[in-house]
């Protein structure tokens, strides 16, 4: 890979975080191609988000412990 620069003079600095982002990126695209990952219901981060309690009426006994 040839990374070149058109315009300006950047610094050594910049030019670092510049192939650290594309190498990121690089590696980001190479493991989504091993296919999509899934979670289990109890592995699912979305689970430990707080609710609102929910309003009353039927069925609000269950929506009080059931997870989201």
């Amino acid at each position: 890979m040839v990374i070149k620069v058109e315009r300006g003079r950047p610094t050594p600095e910049e030019l670092a975080a510049v192939v650290a982002l594309v190498q990121a990126r690089a590696a980001a695209a190479e493991s989504d191609a091993d296919g999509p990952h899934t979670l289990d219901g109890w592995a699912d981060p979305a689970r430990t988000v707080p609710r609102g309690f929910p309003r009353p009426g039927p069925g609000a006994w269950r929506m009080s412990v059931w997870p989201a």
